[in-house]
């Protein structure tokens, strides 16, 4: 089913709506929660969430792309389901690991504030567009999908040390970029 004929269902209320997402998209999005807290139940729990939301907002939104949509939800979902579940210490796990490594490029521990604001958004976009395909690529797989290096490493046939080499870098020129347009850091 296309992404039009699904949001055609969700602005009808018709129930298949959610059905058909999760036929299309269901695995995209448990790989975009499982990412983020690393665990079965929660990020089931984030994908109903992410359902519930898309029904709840489909008739103020009509997405032409269903998967950036959806993944964006989830991913907020998932993002706010582990923060309360690690707000007394922070794992080992590739979020926490993600995170702090934007810690470097903020200059504070309140990462995920900073990068969910929307003055933001627009800057890094204009970064990310500047970026080389592979680049792009990279950066979005570690900080949006928060991918972990060994898989984006084996996926373009890198060593892992130059995926960690290329994404210090990228960190370095995304701060020097936000410099540049008047963020103080």
């Amino acid at each position: 089913m296309q992404d039009h004929e699904i949001v055609d269902l969700y602005w009808a209320r018709m129930e298949n709506a959610i059905t058909e997402t999760n036929v299309k998209y269901g695995k995209y999005c448990r790989k975009i929660a499982w990412n983020i807290v690393e665990n079965a139940e929660d990020s089931e729990e984030c994908i109903n969430d992410t359902y519930l939301s898309a029904w709840n907002t489909m008739p103020e939104e009509r997405p032409d792309l269903l998967a950036p949509y959806l993944a964006t939800i989830v991913r907020n979902h998932a993002l706010t389901l582990y923060r309360k579940t690690h707000s007394q210490k922070r794992g080992a796990g590739q979020t926490a690991l993600a995170l702090d490594e934007l810690t470097e490029v903020a200059g504070t521990s309140s990462t995920e504030e900073i990068v969910d604001l929307s003055l933001l958004s627009g800057h890094i976009n204009d970064f990310l567009a500047g970026l080389s395909n592979n680049d792009r690529i990279i950066f979005v797989r570690r900080y949006f999908y928060v991918d972990p290096l060994s898989a984006i490493a084996a996926e373009l046939s890198m060593s892992e040390s130059a995926v960690k080499s290329l994404l210090f870098r990228l960190r370095q020129k995304l701060k020097d970029h936000l410099m540049r347009e008047g963020y103080e850091l």
